[in-house]
């Protein structure tokens, strides 16, 4: 007889017995009940006998997880059989966000899903809550990479993601009245149910050593330290298809013939488990302090071992294909496979296949090169100088001294090249070069080696890419005219509409009378028609305000304020950083809060309500972000527990902002800030998000903002500030003395320089924006320039607020006009126009 698990009934208490059997494919909510009942008692992780939320969430999980195994394997199988062009898509981070809403959404279970856990006597909400989100990234560089392998999966495309597996992540945000703390992420301290380790998928990887010059010319590494990469695999289900492919994380790991049972024995347990220690570091933590040397070599190991490990695979898989195929060629290669670098993390990739193909393969220089540059292709995700990596050529020649000697020769080629084939930019040399041999910081320039060895480079919006090609890349666009494309980033519509807002989602496949929207985005035109239709407005309105009241209860759970729903809520939610000006905003917060301050009871009662909300991590070591943070704090502190104002005005930093967090507060919100100065940022996607959920962006023209404006309108836009060709310009006349502050921004830094929000001294971050020049002064992102006009935008929005139908109308023009920021048609694009890859669905 079956085994039962006695389980809560759903109608109060009435204990209802679940049988366990194992129904991997089950569809039916009894079956799938049965299922859940089976994972708890046959797959345990826990004491016996014991089903509260945790345990009900791991074995819900492993439940899913078969139906994902199924199809995984069909579409691995699908591949190998077909063999199409493949692509594999590396980056330092990805942001998944939870997995179980996520896949039973895709695989379109979630209602027997939730009708079988209420035979618990569960809701699958609960149920959902205990996920913690996997800590594989920290901002939109992870998030862009999510969701473009949810796009790939339901577009049906041949394609793998690479990763590392973090085990503390980048770290959890505590908010306290000092400001941010950081400690460690705990996401894996228990088990993560989706992964699934791959035990015979092993690679070794070098560091250090030396290289071996052979009697017949060829060079061979050898020597240093090796550690092993050991591979963890996640299913990424594709919306409504069978097809569900990898994203493949590496785990660093030494293995127990490095461990010195000798010296072990002898009292020396340090030293005799010294590689094992060096290995744990490498997946430890994302972006790891790299003041230090140490704290560069440990990042330099972490971005090679990703590339190292991938390419290893790549190249596995590629002639594992090959196998009793009869004879094939390595220029083949790249007719089967894309390898596309997510920003300069990756970069390594390019020495890596030279090595490999060149060492391991026995290929010359130029076969090798010619494979190299047909299979890599880039994609640039900024122009700050300061995030465009420079590695010191030492830390390269200690840690990678074969690879050195490669970027060596690829630079000395491609300086030949332009010394005999373009003249004139023989005095441009020194910066397009990727060797930098100032004598003083001798650096590799990543960027420029990308550039140099890919076919295909991007840029992620159509202003950040003719920014690229007019500045950042000029002369290169000289050397290879049809180089350099753009590809507009995009946002899945899975789960950031249908999945995070289910009534607006609802009432938007009634007004289409279709829910063939959610991957056919462009679709959402048919609701410009609407937009002034009394009935959808008074529909749109509703599923507002039930997104609001779930993110007030949501913030009361977290912070302890409570906020007013029939308040405007305004939210600036991303990293914390000077150039997307937190600042600005919460300068502008304590303008109003003054303001408020000083008027009549009568006079106040004229005014818009409103809910000021941040979120972000402020990298650990960057001070001044951090400042910022406890500005807001403390800004928040004051405002919310003054009786006067506090029905007018709140301040709420929500702590640990992450997936989870977004996919509450996006929905919820009705004004967004994006407010970067312009030409900073290169494009931005909670921009996009915030649009799709009918939120009205506030915003520079910058990034993905100058697109969005033209798609929604721009009377639907609250546009303010320089533009982009201004900002040099600017920057001189400061530097000249010609700049004048507006009283408004006077008046508010006095304000702050008064105490009244606690006795920190602020002044070294307002004398980052005055006097004209020099280190950490002059105001470089221009947030004095920027602050009237931001004023006097922020009350066009008070005013467009108070006309109820006028702002839903706008709210509803914003969703309509939302189609392009589709990661469908993003990704669709690089699979034409960059990886050349084809469909190629599961049956």
């Amino acid at each position: 007889m079956a085994a039962t698990l006695e389980a809560n009934g759903g109608d109060g208490g009435v204990s209802a017995k679940v049988p366990a059997v194992a129904h991997p494919l089950a569809e039916k909510p009894d079956e799938i009940a049965s299922n859940i009942s089976y994972h708890a008692q046959f797959s345990p992780h826990f004491s016996p006998f014991k089903f509260e939320l945790e345990q009900a969430y791991y074995a819900t999980a492993e439940s899913v997880r078969d139906r994902l195994i199924k199809q995984w394997n069909e579409t691995y199988l699908h591949f190998h059989k077909v063999d199409p062009k493949q692509t594999y898509y590396l980056s330092m981070e990805f942001l998944q966000g939870r997995a179980l809403t996520n896949a039973i959404g895709n695989l379109n279970i979630q209602d027997a899903y939730a009708d079988a856990l209420r035979k618990f006597g569960l809701e699958l909400e609960e149920i959902a809550e205990q996920e913690k989100d996997a800590a594989l990234g920290n901002g939109g560089l992870g998030r862009l990479a999510s969701c473009f392998l949810d796009s790939m999966a339901t577009l049906n495309l041949p394609a793998w993601g690479y990763g590392l597996r973090y085990r503390y992540g980048l770290f959890k945000q505590r908010i306290t009245r000092e400001g941010q703390g950081e400690v460690a992420e705990d996401w894996l301290e228990k088990f993560s149910p989706w992964e699934v380790v791959r035990h015979d998928i092993l690679y070794p990887i070098r560091f250090f050593g030396q290289v071996e010059v052979n009697p017949n010319g060829s060079r061979k590494w050898v020597g240093g330290e090796v550690v092993h990469a050991l591979a963890y695999d996640v299913p990424i289900p594709g919306y409504q298809t069978k097809n569900t492919i990898s994203l493949r994380l590496w785990e660093a790991k030494a293995c127990a013939v490095d461990f010195d049972l000798f010296l072990f024995n002898d009292g020396q347990h340090e030293s005799a488990s010294v590689l094992h220690a060096r290995s744990q570091q490498i997946c430890a933590v994302l972006y790891p302090g790299d003041a230090t040397e140490g704290g560069k070599l440990l990042r330099l190991k972490q971005q090679f071992f990703l590339c190292s490990a991938s390419l290893q695979d790549i190249i596995a898989r590629f002639k594992e294909r090959r196998q009793g195929k009869g004879p094939w060629n390595w220029s083949e290669f790249p007719t089967k496979v894309a390898v596309q670098l997510n920003d300069t993390h990756p970069t390594l990739a390019i020495p890596e296949l030279m090595r490999l193909l060149m060492d391991d393969e026995g290929l010359g220089w130029d076969e090798a090169w010619d494979v190299t540059t047909r299979t890599i292709a880039y994609t640039n995700h900024t122009v700050l100088p300061e995030a465009l990596e420079k590695w010191s050529q030492s830390v390269m020649w200690k840690l990678l001294p074969r690879h050195m000697e490669i970027i060596e020769e690829i630079d000395k080629r491609f300086t030949a090249m332009i010394n005999t084939t373009r003249l004139d930019l023989e005095s441009e040399l020194s910066t397009i070069c990727i060797l930098d041999n100032n004598p003083q910081k001798p650096v590799v320039r990543m960027a420029n080696l990308c550039v140099v060895a890919s076919h295909a480079v991007n840029g992620v919006a159509q202003l950040h890419s003719d920014i690229l090609k007019s500045e950042l890349f000029a002369n290169y666009v000289s050397i290879w005219p049809t180089k350099f494309q753009n590809k507009t980033n995009g946002i899945t519509p899975r789960r950031w509409l249908r999945f995070c807002s289910p009534e607006l989602s609802s009432i938007i496949t009634k007004w289409l009378k279709t829910d063939q929207w959610v991957t056919n985005l462009d679709l959402l035109t048919g609701l410009r028609k609407f937009a002034d239709n009394e009935d959808l407005q008074e529909e749109w309105l509703s599923a507002k305000m039930a997104n609001k009241q779930r993110l007030a209860q949501y913030v009361l759970q977290v912070t302890g304020e409570s906020i007013d729903p029939d308040s405007l809520f305004d939210i600036q939610v991303k990293r914390i950083h000077e150039y997307k000006r937190q600042l600005l905003n919460i300068l502008g917060v304590i303008y109003r809060y003054k303001k408020l301050k000083e008027m009549s009871p009568e006079e106040r009662k004229n005014t818009t309500p409103r809910t000021v909300m941040f979120g972000g991590k402020a990298f650990a070591t960057y001070t001044n972000a951090k400042i910022i943070v406890r500005l807001v704090n403390d800004v928040g502190a004051v405002v919310n527990s003054d009786p006067e104002i506090n029905s007018y005005l709140k301040v709420v930093f929500v702590p640990n902002y992450n997936v989870s967090v977004a996919e509450v507060l996006i929905p919820g919100s009705e004004l967004s800030q994006h407010i970067s100065t312009a030409g900073m940022e290169a494009s931005g996607t909670s921009n996009m998000k915030f649009a799709l959920n009918g939120c009205l962006i506030i915003g520079t023209l910058d990034g993905a903002n100058v697109e969005i404006r033209e798609e929604i309108g721009e009377e639907n836009f609250f546009l303010f500030g320089a533009t982009a060709e201004d900002v040099p310009r600017l920057r001189k006349e400061r530097e000249k003395g010609l700049f004048k502050p507006d009283p408004r921004f006077e008046e508010a830094k006095k304000f702050i320089r008064s105490g009244v929000f606690g006795s920190y001294d602020y002044s070294t971050m307002l004398e980052s924006l005055e006097g004209n020049s020099g280190y950490g002064r002059g105001d470089y992102f221009l947030v004095g320039y920027d602050f009237p006009s931001y004023m006097d935008a922020q009350a066009r929005v008070d005013e467009a607020y108070r006309d109820r139908k006028r702002w839903l109308k706008m709210s509803i023009l914003s969703t309509a006009g939302s189609g392009k920021f589709s990661s469908d048609r993003t990704i669709a694009q690089y699979a034409k126009e960059i990886w050349n890859i084809q469909e190629c669905r599961v049956p």
